[in-house]
């Protein structure tokens, strides 16, 4: 179907073709416009978001099974519809959308990319192709971090004492939004430089992990933690231990090995204790995102946006470690 109705056979995207590289390893290439099952729909892409997951799998992460090679990264995209598998029944030809691709074939810097209609969410008026881009992956982990330790985003819970860690990463911004919108007494760990920005997003007590106090995860009013969401892979169960409440759990979106161990070892426990969380695709959660957006109770903070000509340097700003939110990249 691609080529038909206005959209050219061709396009540019942006690939590699090894692991390792980095951002040197990127190659702008002109390739067909993706075919479309009856299914999906061909997704005109505005702008799409770099998340760790895409230059990890790049360095070999998921060796031997991802990439397949050529690749083209990123799952996390928005854009308008260009034209719609015959089987498709939720959108039309110009609707705005935003989609998380398949992980498994990806295909996000590019021009155009095919998208089921499953994995394909209406994006509302008002919320902006890069905004939009930036939720998927980030705001569904933190979404399901949350849900895991029962938080109730309607008002109707009391609320916890509980810990973000690295929370100006993509994933900690909307963390600390959504544990605010469930009441929660919000502890935030980050960079110096970014602790006005993690308290403007809400957090009650925001500590530079490059202190003695930040380092430890110690708050000042020395309170023990009900939750800990756990967000750098740095993290270890020796230092959230100390800080858990009597029947205080952390919850684990980047999991090291010492933490999985603990995980194991803590699975059966009725006091402290390690879970992990994987981030699954849901169509609600992704709507519930997009609504909070819409409503304005939730935002994406951008750390910068590139142009789709320099997407190599939003690949090196994302590597680099130092972004404070979300890395865009607009076509």
């Amino acid at each position: 179907m691609a080529g038909g109705g206005g959209t050219p056979g061709t396009m540019r995207a942006v690939q590699y073709g090894g692991y390792g590289g980095g951002a040197a390893g990127l190659q702008f290439v002109e390739i067909p416009v993706p075919s479309l099952k009856k299914d999906s729909v061909l997704i005109k892409v505005e702008a799409a978001s770099i998340n760790q997951a895409d230059w990890r799998i790049q360095k070999g992460m998921m060796r031997p099974f991802l990439p397949k090679f050529p690749c083209i990264p990123v799952t996390d995209v928005s854009g308008e519809i260009a034209e719609v598998g015959s089987a498709v029944r939720e959108f039309k030809v110009g609707d705005k959308v935003v989609a998380k691709l398949d992980f498994w074939r990806a295909g996000g810097l590019a021009e155009y990319v095919a998208a089921s209609e499953s994995i394909t969410v209406a994006r509302a008026d008002g919320i902006s192709a890069a905004d939009a881009a930036g939720l998927p992956t980030a705001g569904l982990t933190a979404l399901q971090a949350l849900r895991a330790i029962g938080t109730k985003f309607d008002g109707s819970a009391s609320g916890a004492d509980v810990l973000i860690t690295a929370a100006t990463s993509g994933v900690g911004t909307f963390a600390v939004q959504l544990a605010k919108l469930g009441n929660h007494r919000v502890t935030a760990t980050c960079g110096a430089r970014n602790l006005d920005l993690i308290g403007d997003l809400g957090a009650d007590e925001v500590l530079d992990y490059q202190t003695p106090e930040g380092a430890t995860l110690a708050s000042s009013s020395g309170k023990k933690y009900d939750y800990i969401v756990n967000i750098t892979d740095n993290g270890k169960w020796s230092a959230f231990k100390p800080r858990l409440s009597d029947r205080g759990r952390v919850v684990d979106v980047a999991p090291n090995l010492g933490n999985f161990a603990a995980s194991v070892r803590t699975l059966f426990s009725w006091r402290k204790k390690l879970s992990l969380v994987i981030m699954t695709l849901g169509k609600k959660d992704m709507t519930f995102l997009v609504e909070l957006m819409r409503d304005g109770k939730l935002k994406t903070v951008v750390d910068s946006r590139h142009p789709f000509e320099k997407a190599a340097d939003a690949w090196a700003k994302s590597m680099s470690g130092h972004a404070a939110g979300k890395v865009i990249v607009e076509m």
